[in-house]
């Protein structure tokens, strides 16, 4: 199983930005993926979450109404669309799966927001 992200970098309070997660190794259509982030000095806590057919979702608090999760089964990749970001956002941000017993994750991606 592997996981890269992408898509993070420096954006200023109230911008955008949209994370891709690229999956491969396990049957992508059959599983739900979600996005997890871990700011300095704090626990990994989820963002966002998606079944495998994309029909359900859920967020956050700390971010509903601003971040949406979907993904394209065809091109085994799970994104997150980010708007009205905050400087609490920053994070390093992270995709996740879990086809069995074992749960994997990606290396991260940074995303800082600060003007």
């Amino acid at each position: 199983v592997q996981l890269v992200e992408s898509g993070g970098g420096l954006v200023q309070p109230g911008g955008s930005l949209r994370l891709s997660c690229v999956a491969s190794g396990f049957t992508f259509s059959r599983f739900a993926m979600s996005w997890h982030r871990q700011a300095p000095g704090k626990e990994r806590e989820l963002v966002a979450g998606i079944t495998n057919g994309g029909g359900s979702t859920n967020y956050g608090d700390s971010v509903k109404g601003r971040f949406t999760i979907s993904r394209d089964n065809t091109k085994n990749t799970v994104y997150l669309q980010m708007s009205s970001l905050k400087p609490e956002d920053t994070a390093v941000y992270y995709c996740n799966v879990r086809p069995g017993i074992m749960s994997y994750w990606g290396q991260g991606t940074q995303v800082t927001v600060s003007s």
